[in-house]
This record gives structure tokens, sequence and C-alpha cells, in this order.
């Protein structure tokens, strides 16, 4: 059974830092792309950081210079370091595995963890 279990969020005043964590298991986790998304009321879901599985990562506009994403295959955890938070930051962070494997995209997705930026 895949399972994809998020962790580290939490309340923090604006300016400060929060650690995101995402331990996989079920999967081959060296083989997979992952990625850090975000749903915040009444907004689409976004993609916020990736890291594929040669480890080159990609970022939204909005979070470079801020956000950091790293992965440890041994463990089966990816990361979202999140500094300089700010209130726009508030959202459900969910964390997903991603794999395309003989033309067909396997995609598995975390239950989120909530992220609450404050004044």
């Amino acid at each position: 059974q895949v399972q994809l279990v998020e962790s580290g969020g939490g309340l923090v005043q604006a300016g400060g830092s929060l650690r995101l964590s995402c331990v996989a298991s079920g999967i081959i986790f060296s083989m997979f792309d992952m990625g850090w998304y975000r749903q915040a009321p009444g907004k689409q879901r976004e993609l916020v950081a990736a890291i594929t599985r040669e480890f080159s990562t990609n970022y939204l506009d909005s979070v470079k210079g801020r956000f950091t994403i790293s992965r440890d295959n041994p463990k089966n955890t990816v990361y979202l370091q999140m500094n300089s938070l700010k209130f726009e930051d508030t959202a459900v962070y969910y964390c997903k595995a991603r794999r395309l494997f003989g033309g067909t995209d396997y995609d598995y997705w975390g239950q989120g963890t909530q992220v609450t930026v404050s004044s």
C-alpha cells in the first residue's frame, strides 16, 4: 500500500520558518519525482516546489529564495524548508510522488498538513 505522510505544519508568525517532511512507503522512492503543492481556501491547488529523481529543482516564483526542497532517498523523505514566511503562504501543503512508466503516469498524494502564518 502506497502511503505519503506529511508533518511539520503549524502556526508561525510572519517572518518565521517551518520545515515540512513527507515520508513515503510502498514505492521505490528514488525512482519518483517529488513535489510540494499547496491549496488555500477558494484557490486552486498549485505546485510550490519539485525535485526530480535526478535532484533537479523548480520553484513557484513567489517562493524563490525563501523555500528549499530537498530529498533524502535512504530515508524515503522529501523536505520543504520554508523561511521568511508570509501571510499569503497560509495553505494546506500536500506531498506528491510521480513516476511516468511505460506510458502510464503514477501519481500519489499525501493527506496534507496545515500551515498558518499570522501577523
